[in-house]
């Protein structure tokens, strides 16, 4: 109580046991700020130590130091409560400003929409009475100055660019502050202190657009150089080049831009733009960042079409950028661009026509990279694997831009295509440029051997049906064994294995022989980096490997509760020595939604039956009716790299195509299990609770164990359904088919946990593989009583999961489970008090 209240007091000052206040002297302050700054709440022991070690302090009595450290300890709070209130009040402040211009653009684009509603009436009726008026031609004739060109011819001079530039300026403000562009706000995203900002989407014009407004604490000058450095976090962009640079009179900057943009997947070329891009500033301090495309309307300079490339168009756009009261800058951001839908497949046209994808992946790209420069600058801590955020940043660009390279594959890297084997389902590349091998070498400076001199990609695109990419991606990460190649892995590693590894890491999570370490979040938690520790791969073919493997990821998207355009999960192997200069080789998964269904999906459809327990009054909520899900499309995309001898490229390629084929077939597997139409014709595999198949699994169940046993299974209480209870209990429950090799065919949580597996690859397991040698001796001694008597009692042993893992149970019974004719349906087991060794 002491310490609170004298917490307002001054530093320098002592509460002394009669109530009298004793001052501190300047070297004593100094002796405890220099311990407090090295030990902010030292224990009984260092403050003794520090009377001991300072003279100066041998006249204070240890209760007092206590204190002391109390008070400048709450004050140090205090501070930083105030510094962040003001900082708070500072963004309060500002983004009331900004909601007060964007509420009086909204009020000019509703007067403008009434003024033109007005003038069409009028229209409407003189048409109708076919008058012949002049003064009706006077009107329409004022009504259409639209029609006029709007871009009035240019050239390439420098008088011609600056006359293109400053209508490129214009356009852009109009978009950026006017009424030019219809713009609606972006669903899911609402202003407040802590949003990214003010996003919205244009409505009704040509091609795509997006705008957002924000705040950033960054000044406009800074803020400005790195959005002009758009490959640094533009991940589509691959490159930026400055073909000419011009100044005005005014202070100003004109630009001739090429720029190339990655295509997404395998299935559509990459884009290409010629842009004029100028930077100025306006007369009431703003910083403007213009561009747009250069074409054959202007008659300026041109640029040659480049091959594997479309040329899109790029419509005024750019930066307002302004400074704001108490630091950082106001900034507005319009994107808007036609990228020449028709060049792709019908089926892929919605990632070209989408506004709001281009709002994800451009316009609130650029906002997060600002934001989170920011808090790198003012909060320059160091995060997991003993790197800072800029060198993780830079890692998972680079993780995304090796990825991108291997998707596209340019000539222009070294990239060629090898002859198909009679189906197209896998492209096959190839890269032996010395670049590239530079590159890949650099690894063995140390003095081991490459054991490669080339790059082999196979990659394919497949379209992916009413399945969520988040809960897809989620799988493949959690349970990389359900379709990785451990013998495979082996081999990428051995590319880059330089050695025992050891790498710094934090501890992490286990999913089933891999351990998956976290090393940092972006800003805004939409990725993450990780080390995925593959434990006890073994060997590949002669090669002598390490026990243990460790992969560098990337995650993006796999949050299904997120407003999210796409689902990455890119990795690369990774050795001891890895530093940010190291090269990479990156292979992964991704995902992108190619329509709106997807917002209408359940946001909590997991991997396992939870979800679908949920049964009430409204109905099954989650058995997959499309009627309420909506049907949804996405396009996966799927890059393996591999390095290899050139002498060995015919076997590479046999193996790489087999490899990302049973990929294919995989994750085929898992969406197909994923995906509520399964269940329909499919029961026999496996019913997800919730349906009326899973329901009367469960009846049957229980009904069966009170008839053998003479007891209740689940202990009956409230109005919960059957089917939660079995699913919540706390012994493992599995079912397992009437078959000459009994399989398992259904398991609750504990049981699937017990297992270490899920219930897509539930069905892969057969009973005899989770006993040992004894264990399968009793179990098919005992098993016959089962049919006859209908249940069988176990004493206590070992069993494994599917990882090997050996798993203790205190004791376990089997029963019969017969269905409402009386006829078995299948044998029950449940392990009850079980654990792992």
């Amino acid at each position: 109580m002491m310490a609170a209240t004298s917490a307002c007091k001054e530093g320098t000052k002592i509460a002394m046991d009669n109530g009298k206040y004793v001052r501190y002297t300047p070297e004593q302050v100094e002796a405890l700020e220099r311990l407090y700054h090295e030990c902010p709440k030292p224990s009984s022991m260092r403050r003794q130590q520090l009377i001991r070690e300072c003279p100066i302090l041998s006249n204070i009595e240890p209760k007092q130091i206590k204190v002391w450290f109390q008070n400048r300890r709450c004050r140090e709070k205090q501070r930083k409560e105030a510094s962040r209130l003001l900082a708070v009040n500072r963004k309060l402040t500002a983004m009331n400003k900004l909601l007060m211009e964007e509420n009086d653009r909204l009020q000019k684009q509703v007067s403008h929409l009434v003024y033109e509603n007005s003038y069409f009436r009028q229209q409407t009726q003189n048409t109708t009475l076919a008058t012949t008026d002049t003064s009706c031609d006077s009107a329409v004739t004022s009504g259409q100055h639209h029609l006029t060109p709007q871009h009035p011819p240019k050239d390439a001079s420098p008088a011609g660019l600056l006359s293109i530039a400053e209508e490129t300026l214009t356009e852009f403000l109009s978009k950026a502050t006017g009424t030019a562009v219809e713009w609606v706000q972006m669903p899911g995203m609402k202003p407040g202190p802590d949003s990214i900002g003010i996003v919205a989407i244009s409505h009704g014009c040509t091609g795509v657009a997006a705008r957002a407004c924000g705040l950033v604490g960054l000044d406009p000058t800074r803020v400005a150089e790195i959005l002009k450095d758009r490959p640094s976090w533009y991940r589509d962009c691959r490159a930026v080049d400055v073909i000419n640079m011009l100044s005005t009179a005014n202070g100003g900057t004109i630009e001739l831009l090429y720029m190339q943009l990655y295509a997404p997947t395998t299935l559509a070329p990459a884009r290409d733009f010629w842009l004029l891009r100028y930077t100025s500033v306006m007369e009431d301090g703003s910083l403007v960042v213009c561009e747009r495309s250069l074409n054959n309307t202007q008659n300026g300079p041109s640029m040659p079409p480049a091959v594997n490339f479309v040329r899109a168009e790029l419509l005024p756009s750019g930066y307002l950028i302004r400074p704001c009261e108490g630091g950082g800058s106001i900034i507005h951001i319009v994107d808007h661009m036609d990228l020449e839908p028709w060049s792709v497949p019908e089926v892929l046209r919605p990632l070209y026509e989408s506004s709001t994808l281009l709002a994800h992946k451009t316009t609130m790209a650029a906002l997060r990279h600002l934001r989170q420069i920011s808090q790198e600058i003012s909060q320059p801590n160091v995060t997991g694997w003993g790197r800072r955020p800029a060198a993780l940043r830079a890692l998972s660009h680079k993780l995304s831009k090796g990825f991108n390279e291997a998707v596209n594959g340019f000539t222009d890297e070294g990239w060629s295509m090898l002859e198909s084997d009679g189906v197209d389902d896998v492209t096959l590349l190839v890269n032996s440029s010395p670049g590239k091998m530079m590159d890949i070498n650099f690894s063995y400076s140390n003095g081991f051997p490459s054991m490669g001199n080339a790059v082999l990609c196979a990659k394919a695109s497949m379209l992916l049906q009413n399945v969520p990419p988040a809960i897809l991606l989620r799988f493949l990460r959690e349970h990389r064994s359900e379709w990785a190649d451990s013998g495979i892995d082996a081999y990428s590693a051995a590319a880059v294995k330089a050695g025992p590894c050891s790498l710094p890491v934090p501890q992490g999570g286990s999913f089933g022989g891999q351990v998956i370490l976290p090393l940092a979040h972006t800003i805004e938690h939409e990725e993450f980096m990780e080390v995925v520790k593959l434990e006890n791969v073994g060997h590949y073919q002669d090669m002598i490997m390490p026990s243990d493997i460790f992969l560098l990821q990337l995650c993006t998207g796999v949050d299904e509760n997120a407003v999210s355009t796409c689902a990455e999960l890119i990795f690369a192997p990774i050795d001891g020595s890895f530093s940010e200069d190291s090269p990479i080789i990156p292979s992964g998964f991704r995902i992108i939604p190619l329509d709106s269904g997807m917002d209408a999906s359940s946001p909590n459809r997991t991997l396992d039956l939870a979800s679908t327990l949920e049964v009430g009054a409204a109905g099954n909520r989650a058995t997959g009716d499309k009627s309420s899900r909506g049907s949804t499309k996405s396009v996966m995309t799927i890059a393996f790299q591999f390095v290899y001898e050139m002498q060995l490229q015919e076997n590479v390629a046999i193996m790489a195509r087999q490899y990302v084929r049973s990929i294919i077939a995989s994750v085929q597997r898992v969406a197909l299990a994923l995906s509520p139409s399964f269940f329909g014709s499919h029961a026999g595999l496996g019913s997800p609770p919730g349906t009326p198949e899973a329901q009367t699994l469960a009846r049957w169940i229980c009904q069966s164990y009170r008839c053998y046993m003479g007891d209740e299974l689940l202990k009956h209480e409230g109005s919960e359904s059957i089917l939660k209870m079995l699913w919540h209990h706390t012994d493992a429950v599995l079912c397992c088919s009437l078959k000459a090799l009994p399989v398992f065919t259904f398991a609750n949580q504990a049981g699937l946990d017990m297992l270490e597996t899920t219930l897509v690859s539930l069905q892969d397991i057969s009973l005899e593989k989770i006993f040992d040698e004894n264990g399968r001796k009793t179990l098919f001694a005992e098993f016959p009583q089962v049919m006859q008597q209908g249940f069988m009692c176990l004493q206590g042993g070992i069993c494994l999961s599917s990882m090997g893992r050996p798993v203790s149970y205190e004791r376990a019974v089997a029963w019969k489970v017969v269905n409402d004719e009386e006829n078995a349906h299948c044998i029950c087991f449940t392990f009850i008090n079980w654990s792992f060794v």
